[in-house]
């Protein structure tokens, strides 16, 4: 058995479940700024992905306490479902929401799946029965227009697809105003995966397709950073692609972009970053040395820390963003059965995770864990 204190960093852990009861899986997670936050996760029958029947929705109010003893909760709303999410004879899937600051417009995008028909049975025919779709909200999602799908007039590199993917998690706007989602597609000739990203530069009036990424790649976040010059660099973390739980170890894929998300560099395996057939969540959020360029972000990324099993979920730290040696050890936040998650930076230091986790299992319940900088920084510095 393995000595925690020796491996792996803790705190204090003050999950709240957000999802439960049914099975729910897929959490996304979404920060508006004025202390408005929300949350969506996929609504099953079992744990089966097919057998998704609905995207479910929580928001939330921030609350901060700024005293000598610096705390943050965030008062939920009841569960509602977002019917709007929905095509005849499909399965919503894959929430990834982004919101558009300047028009104050909240897009949440997803995939519909044909009833009964799996990712596997797509890949293997060829077959895509898959479609990329989008509700957007300008009151915060209170209520949302009715859905737009993506067809091979809108994006024609859609007919070289035998399936596809966004997210999951959430998408970003970059300080140019572009609008980015991220994406994953299995192309028809060599049945591999690649993520690539979704943008939008007309405050989400019309969207293209990037580049693909140059390595067999999977679900992915992406995060905005900036190099020396102050120059802006898209940053990608994806999952291996074909590598499930039990499996031999693998390592996450990191790629960048210095186009805003039109092409990426080389991709890479990223040795300090393990991955055991899971989705992983990224954020960038400012330098907290206060030493740096105004410009300069750092990176914060969750994934389960088991070498084997999606077990204890932990958050590293990377202060030199384009240095893949430069992540740090994590800290967990989650002991115990942990699968994917989703994180957001909500202003002054402090950061919200949205997780599957469960007593016996990952997929008993959706809970959200607030954090801040200092919980990281104190943790790995032991």
């Amino acid at each position: 058995m393995e000595n925690k204190s020796s491996v792996h960093c803790t705190k204090e852990q003050s999950k709240e479940t957000l999802f439960t009861s049914v099975v729910y899986r897929i959490p996304s997670l979404i920060y508006l700024g004025d202390d408005k936050i929300l949350s969506f996760a996929e609504r099953r029958k079992t744990t089966n992905d097919a057998s998704t029947v609905a995207l479910d929705m929580r928001t939330g109010k921030v609350n901060r306490n700024k005293g000598t003893d610096p705390k943050v909760t965030i008062k939920w709303s009841d569960l509602n479902p977002v019917k709007e999410a929905h095509l005849r004879g499909c399965r919503p899937m894959n929430p990834c929401p982004v919101y558009e600051k300047k028009n104050k417009t909240l897009f949440l995008f997803f995939i519909c799946v044909k009833d009964g028909v799996t990712e596997r049975e797509q890949i293997k025919s060829g077959k895509n029965q898959t479609h990329l779709c989008y509700i957007k909200s300008t009151d915060d999602g209170q209520t949302w227009s009715e859905v737009t799908v993506f067809t091979e007039n809108k994006l024609v590199e859609i007919k070289h697809w035998a399936t596809m993917g966004v997210g999951p998690g959430h998408g970003i706007q970059m300080e140019s105003g572009r609008l980015i989602v991220p994406l994953y597609a299995y192309y028809r000739k060599n049945s591999s995966p690649f993520s690539l990203c979704l943008y939008s530069d007309d405050q989400g009036k019309s969207w293209t397709l990037g580049k693909k990424l140059t390595m067999k790649s999977n679900e992915c976040e992406m995060a905005e950073v900036f190099d020396d010059t102050d120059n802006s660099i898209l940053f990608c973390n994806a999952r291996l692609p074909g590598h499930h739980v039990g499996c031999d170890v693998g390592h996450r894929i990191e790629a960048f972009s210095k186009s805003g998300g039109e092409e990426f560099g080389t991709a890479n395996s990223v040795v300090k970053l393990l991955d055991t057939g899971c989705q992983g969540s990224v954020v960038s959020f400012p330098d907290q040395s206060k030493v740096q360029p105004v410009h300069n972000k750092w990176l914060l990324y969750s994934h389960p820390t088991d070498k084997h099993k999606r077990v204890n979920l932990g958050v590293y730290l990377n202060k030199s963003p384009q240095d893949p040696t430069k992540w740090s050890k994590p800290l967990i936040i989650n002991y115990g059965p942990s699968g994917y998650s989703d994180l957001a930076y909500i202003d002054d230091g402090w950061f919200v995770c949205l997780m599957e986790c469960g007593e016996k299992t990952e997929v008993e319940q959706i809970a959200c864990e607030i954090f801040s900088y200092n919980d990281v920084e104190q943790a790995i510095a032991k």
